[in-house]
């Protein structure tokens, strides 16, 4: 009994200063064990009833209540995030939002980041502006967390200056474009962490065209914002859109989208339309696709489909 008490001092002593779940779930099995040897040695003695035995009884049984068992909820992580994936690339977002959702008070930053993703992939379903602005705020808060618990870790850049340029479309011209270095150096971080991350390579390139295709009231903006404003050209963008398409291609349907209209402002119209065409046939799964065939349809008019 002597050493079950201490092995739960040992374990409550973790978990005060963990806040790691799979510490805390390691934490309430010991409770259990605890719990287990305590009811059979009960005939013992009764003496060795203490506090601290009482807690982990009390405790111990709470926990069946009130927390996921071992065996089915609180899941290994690699499990948790292999299931996650999977479902992402189902594109199950509700299912993969319901998922992780029940673990958005842990302290890990790999499951946060994905938690960040679908809370976004949420807030791109939803029709109702209220509850857009909601998930992508709470997506936001996600993948903030995430990089404050890993600057180490890349997705948890990419999804840091993803979510940060959405929240700047809320908040003004102004705080989106006094973002737009801190943006760029996230993504910069993100390839530097993993630079085979399609997504990320996207991103700079939608950076780049978003600068080099800025209208001329907004660059006033950011000449006031900034000594030396965002500058760049679609020659940088269409790199960019390139070494993503280099690396996963046909991954994305916005890639091929905006590579296409990034050719059209180069007046490289052939190769446009090879990119475009592309975005026709690509099957219409998400709100992302279904802009992508509106821009591609809109450009082939305008430059002709040969």
């Amino acid at each position: 009994m002597i050493a079950c008490i201490r092995h739960l001092l040992v374990a409550s002593v973790r978990y005060s200063i963990s806040r790691n779940l799979h510490v805390r779930s390691q934490f309430f099995r010991s409770l259990k064990q605890v719990s287990l040897a305590v009811k059979k040695q009960l005939h013992i003695r009764a003496g060795l009833f203490t506090p601290v035995t009482l807690l982990a009884v009390s405790m111990a049984s709470e926990t069946q209540e009130t927390t996921p068992s071992a065996s089915s909820e609180i899941l290994n992580f690699k499990e948790i995030f292999e299931k996650a994936d999977q479902l992402h690339t189902a594109y199950e977002t509700c299912k993969l939002y319901d998922l992780l959702k029940p673990y958005q008070n842990c302290e890990d930053d790999q499951l946060l980041w994905r938690l960040s993703r679908a809370a976004y992939d949420k807030a791109k379903r939803e029709h109702n502006k209220d509850a857009r602005k909601t998930f992508m705020y709470e997506s936001f808060g996600y993948a903030k967390r995430a990089l404050a618990l890993n600057d180490k870790n890349y997705a948890c850049h990419k999804w840091y200056a993803i979510l940060l340029d959405e929240i700047g479309q809320y908040e003004g011209l102004k705080i989106r474009i006094s973002n737009a270095y801190l943006i760029k150096e996230h993504l910069l971080k993100a390839v530097e962490f993993n630079p085979n991350d399609a997504t990320c390579w996207h991103s700079l390139g939608y950076w780049c065209f978003m600068f080099a295709d800025m209208p001329w009231y907004q660059q006033k903006v950011a000449s006031a914002l900034f000594a030396t404003p965002p500058t760049s050209t679609y020659e940088e963008a269409k790199k960019y859109f390139l070494k993503a398409e280099e690396i996963d291609p046909n991954f994305y349907s916005m890639n091929l989208a905006m590579l296409g209209k990034t050719l059209v402002r180069l007046n490289e119209n052939d190769d446009a339309r090879k990119y475009l065409n592309k975005v026709s046939s690509y099957a219409i799964r998400t709100v992302d696709d279904k802009k992508a065939h509106e821009e591609a349809a809109s450009l082939l008019k305008k430059i002709g489909n040969k």
